[in-house]
């Protein structure tokens, strides 16, 4: 496939995802991110962001599922590939109880042998905010796993 018909594709948005109490809570456990900001809605509502937030590393695990939720399959596509990250930045705290939605733009594609290598301009939307103030930014870079 080649990279112009990747480079050509529209911007495209995932579905809500609800960043709940029990998934912060399991997130903390398995990572060991265990703040009290993250949990404890007594003492985060004197702190910082005013009550309990989601832990940011959580809302950025979330793009796999937001890229796979709203970019499909390209012809040929095995795997869409996690490589990494140009670029994160954690713009806005998401409150706990919140929806986010992914904004997925194509912002390059280099070609290899039966692989893409696409860069991903990213966006994280916290519902009610609106897009100017997003939970994350990214340049987010991943492999398309290709066969004929």
């Amino acid at each position: 496939m080649p990279a112009e018909a990747v480079l050509e594709m529209e911007p495209k948005v995932s579905r809500w995802f609800t960043l709940d109490a029990e998934s912060v809570a399991r997130f903390g456990e398995v990572t060991g991110d265990l703040k009290f900001f993250h949990s404890d809605a007594e003492r985060s509502a004197d702190f910082l962001f005013g009550g309990p937030v989601a832990q940011g590393f959580l809302t950025l695990s979330l793009l796999s599922a937001m890229c796979a939720d709203a970019v499909p399959p390209f012809p040929g596509q095995i795997a869409n590939v996690n490589y990494g990250f140009d670029r994160v930045r954690f713009v806005t705290p998401v409150p706990v109880g919140s929806r986010v939605r992914g904004h997925f733009t194509v912002g390059g594609v280099e070609e290899g042998d039966e692989r893409l290598t696409v860069h991903w301009d990213v966006e994280i939307e916290i519902e009610g905010q609106g897009r100017e103030h997003p939970a994350l930014v990214a340049q987010w870079v991943t492999f398309l796993e290709l066969r004929d």
